[in-house]
């Protein structure tokens, strides 16, 4: 594919959807704010259709979430609430430490591509704002990237 692709805020969703029904072994999942079980036709729940999926083919799916450990924070219970969904659908699931924020939205497919910029998956940032991301087809950075997510999962523990 294309080394680096721009995704303004209309290609960031079709791209992460083909993205991820492309994915043959892993996708690898660090994002500050995933608002899923809220419409089942909403982005962020179709996406999470599209993950229940790759499971289901046998794809490798891991989501790093953010959590601030402050049990009436808003974003903590949306994000406990999401990764309830994706553990039901076969997800691992995996909190942040509350002792760092983790305000990534950084994922990496199958150790080769790379789509990180602003995007939460929240169906307002999906939908409605003004977000731009960059997909980029680079398996040395993608190695890098995956090994950093790995070390924010190390620091929770």
């Amino acid at each position: 594919g294309i080394p680096a692709k721009p995704l303004f805020p209309s290609d960031y969703f079709p791209a992460l959807l083909k993205a991820i029904d492309e994915a043959q072994s892993e996708i690898f999942i660090s994002i500050f704010s995933f608002k899923a079980g809220v419409h089942k036709n909403s982005y962020p729940d179709r996406i999470l259709g599209h993950l229940a999926k790759a499971v289901k083919r046998g794809v490798n799916v891991k989501v790093i979430l953010e959590t601030t450990g402050r049990l009436d924070d808003e974003l903590n219970a949306q994000n406990r609430q999401t990764g309830k969904l994706l553990e039901e659908k076969g997800v691992k699931v995996y909190f942040d430490s509350p002792r760092t924020t983790t305000h990534t939205k950084l994922i990496v497919i199958d150790e080769r591509m790379i789509i990180l910029g602003s995007h939460n998956l929240t169906q307002s940032a999906l939908k409605y704002n003004n977000e731009i991301s960059v997909m980029l087809s680079r398996p040395d950075l993608a190695k890098r990237a995956r090994n950093y997510m790995l070390t924010i999962i190390k620091e929770a523990k």
